[in-house]
């Protein structure tokens, strides 16, 4: 039976209990198969937007744990789980981010476990097996990676020395638009990452990693765990005007946001930084 939490604090703990142990045992499902030949690969959005049985059979993995412990919470899941609760409380997952990493052998991949309250990011726990590394998050409570806290500095490097993360849609025409707004950006930073990964790029950002994260396109799943986990960190947060999120070491948000959005950005109100929201 589920339990009946007689405070915010005692439903965030039960919450990141839940979300460790179902995102804990999927990542050890999905190490389990790693290095396999993968017979059932489906596409999705596209012909190079893979989705296979493991990341199934990790979505299902996760939903079994949060029905023994959570069976009234909302749900909503990248392969397709969904349903309604009665708790105010939705899980966010993402049962293998990466999922071409993973395929192809390329060790960036995780599992993404998110808890919202009343629509509110409360808790999220990404967990990356290749390299034995949980990064969770309470909000109000800060992050930590393998129980250790996590905390940006509060004197951020200079554009020019910004090592700056992003992605690339699977649909040709954005990425076409991505290209273009790479094309401002790599010139004008130290160097640009492509992990494949949204989850960890932004957990990576927590960790001081990389300096920031921008992507087009991404969904809920992507960004529930990551982008609470970048926040608790110190990491400042935006949604862009054609809809990019985001997410970098304080004092860089503002002078990467004119650089990704362009000329045009420079007259437009400076953004309110705040989270983004997950849905």
């Amino acid at each position: 039976m589920p339990s009946h939490p007689s405070s915010l604090l005692e439903l965030s703990e039960e919450l990141l209990a839940v979300a460790t142990e179902a995102a804990t045992k999927a990542a050890a499902l999905i190490m389990a198969a790693s290095g396999r030949h993968h017979h059932h690969i489906d596409t999705k959005s596209s012909p190079t937007d893979l989705v296979s049985e493991v990341d199934r059979a990790a979505e299902a993995c996760v939903v079994s744990v949060l029905d023994i412990h959570r069976p009234d919470d909302a749900i909503l899941a990248e392969e397709g789980t969904s349903r309604s609760g009665t708790t105010g409380v939705q899980w966010v997952i993402d049962p293998l981010d990466g999922t071409t990493n993973f395929l192809f052998g390329v060790p960036a991949f995780a599992v993404s476990v998110a808890a919202e309250l009343d629509g509110q990011g409360a808790v999220g726990v990404v967990v990356d097996p290749s390299r034995n590394e949980t990064f969770a998050a309470v909000r109000g409570s800060g992050a930590t990676l393998n129980g250790q806290p996590l905390r940006l500095p509060a004197e951020p490097p200079s554009v020019a020395t910004s090592l700056v993360a992003t992605g690339f849609s699977y649909l040709p025409r954005r990425r076409a638009y991505q290209a273009q707004v790479l094309a401002r950006v790599l010139p004008q930073v130290r160097d640009i990452r492509r992990f494949g990964a949204a989850a960890l790029d932004l957990c990576w950002v927590a960790a001081g990693r990389t300096s920031a994260f921008y992507e087009l396109g991404l969904q809920p799943w992507d960004l529930a765990a990551g982008v609470l986990i970048a926040e608790e960190a110190g990491a400042e947060t935006a949604n862009l005007a054609d809809g990019t999120v985001l997410v970098a070491t304080p004092g860089l948000l503002r002078p990467l946001r004119l650089l990704i959005e362009g000329e045009s950005a420079s007259r437009r109100p400076p953004p309110t930084a705040g989270p983004v929201p997950a849905s």
